[in-house]
């Protein structure tokens, strides 16, 4: 694979994205546009209906925090989010650990008929893409193609979050330092690799740049924005970085975008690959501790809603 000059010529423009910005466009993925759309088309759908409605798959602990959650209910640092949501994440075997407070069954709205078929489609693919960009990275990283298959991530966990920001009049005007009103506070993401699919026209998305200044990410037709999350960070011992991102509400329409996060598999032990740990960078040692994947993610779950 890595032998073929085009496959050579991505992975070196993958690699430089990774190493000097932790966002980037993919394109070419062979993920439907249309699949991707109505993917959107039914997030609108299902946060058009009464809060009754949505209530009926209202996320709780005994749903293992799977399902709806209101206006304001998701909590980043310590800040209530302006957006709502449904979240929804790999399910466990019937032998799963009782303590885990993730164990759950997803919720799906019987309201909204096509919801459940086309997001589970849609989980397909983008597990496939998410494995193709490993790949990709682990090339990158002068790895072998599998590097990140077997016990790091060949069973890989996954998070899908259909989130809705409502439109900057019906806001309860929680704003950051700026005066803008936050849809979703800055945070870096917890995991390997997130896939940002949301309506166009809409520019909502900011990153934090290695000089502090916020640069807004316009969408592009046809691609994901894609950002690595930190448990990439820790395997690639900081060669490359998990990137501050937020998201503003400036807009007078409502915003569909539903991201979906490929991580590694639930019970990986996360630590810094040992040929990273002196490189041509400066990097001398390993420069984070061990996580155990599934461990961080409770912990993180539980910080937003527990």
């Amino acid at each position: 694979m890595a032998e073929d000059p085009g496959v050579r010529a991505v992975v070196r423009q993958l690699d430089l994205a990774c190493r000097h910005m932790g966002f980037f466009y993919v394109t070419g993925h062979g993920v439907s546009p249309a699949l991707s759309q109505a993917v959107l088309d039914v997030g609108h759908e299902f946060f058009s209906l009464s809060e009754s409605q949505k209530l009926r798959i209202g996320m709780s602990s005994a749903s293992g925090f799977r399902g709806y959650q209101k206006l304001g209910e998701n909590v980043t640092k310590g800040h209530p989010d302006q957006h709502e949501a449904i979240d929804y994440f790999k399910e466990f075997e019937p032998s799963a650990r009782p303590e885990n407070p993730l164990v759950g069954p997803n919720q799906w709205p019987d309201s909204v008929s096509k919801f459940r078929p086309l997001v589970q489609d849609y989980l397909g693919v983008m597990i496939g893409l998410g494995r193709t960009i490993m790949q990709g990275i682990a090339l990158a990283l002068g790895g072998p193609r599998d590097l990140f298959e077997g016990d790091r991530a060949g069973d890989p966990f996954w998070i899908l979050r259909v989130i809705g920001y409502p439109p900057v009049s019906n806001l309860n005007h929680v704003s950051d330092a700026d005066g803008d009103e936050v849809g979703c506070h800055e945070h870096t993401d917890y995991g390997l690799l997130t896939f940002v699919n949301q309506d166009q026209n809409i520019t909502a998305l900011q990153v934090k740049t290695k000089c502090q200044k916020w640069i807004w990410v316009d969408p592009i037709p046809g691609t994901f924005v894609v950002n690595i999350g930190d448990m990439l960070t820790i395997w690639t011992n900081g060669l490359y970085q998990s990137t501050l991102h937020r998201v503003i509400n400036n807009n007078d329409k409502y915003r569909v975008s539903v991201p979906f996060f490929y991580e590694p598999n639930f019970n990986a032990r996360v630590e810094p690959l040992s040929f990273l740990q002196n490189n041509s960078v400066g990097i001398k040692g390993a420069k984070y501790a061990p996580v155990v994947y599934g461990d961080h993610v409770i912990k993180k779950v539980l910080n937003n809603f527990g």
